[in-house]
């Protein structure tokens, strides 16, 4: 995030918390913090605490737990295609030939 970007969410957040520090030296120590943030996701972590918070958010807020949410999206990416391996292997799955699972039972004594 550049400081531009970073202006533009402490104008965000002062609108909303009047007593909130737009100071141009605010400005500087939150660009060393969020330097290597994505805007998009700041903002919308901002928009969201606005929207619940009665104070004005810190770093840790503003960043949100952008780890958390990667490893989220990992998981969910990988569990779909888990699924879909699943689905794929049950169109191509084909039952036992006549008689092998009634050999197979007799051989392990299952009654049924």
């Amino acid at each position: 995030m550049n400081k531009a970007e970073v202006a533009m969410l402490v104008r965000a957040i002062k609108a909303n918390y009047p007593v909130y520090d737009s100071s141009g030296e605010n400005i500087d120590r939150l660009c060393r913090y969020l330097k290597d943030f994505p805007y998009e996701v700041a903002a919308e972590n901002v928009r969201q605490h606005i929207l619940t918070e009665r104070f004005p958010p810190n770093i840790a807020e503003i960043r949100g737990r952008l780890g958390d949410q990667i490893e989220r999206d990992r998981m969910r990416a990988e569990t779909q295609e888990l699924f879909a391996k699943m689905d794929r292997a049950a169109a191509r799955a084909v039952p036992p030939p006549p008689g092998q699972r009634e050999a197979l039972y007799e051989r392990l004594g299952i009654r049924r």
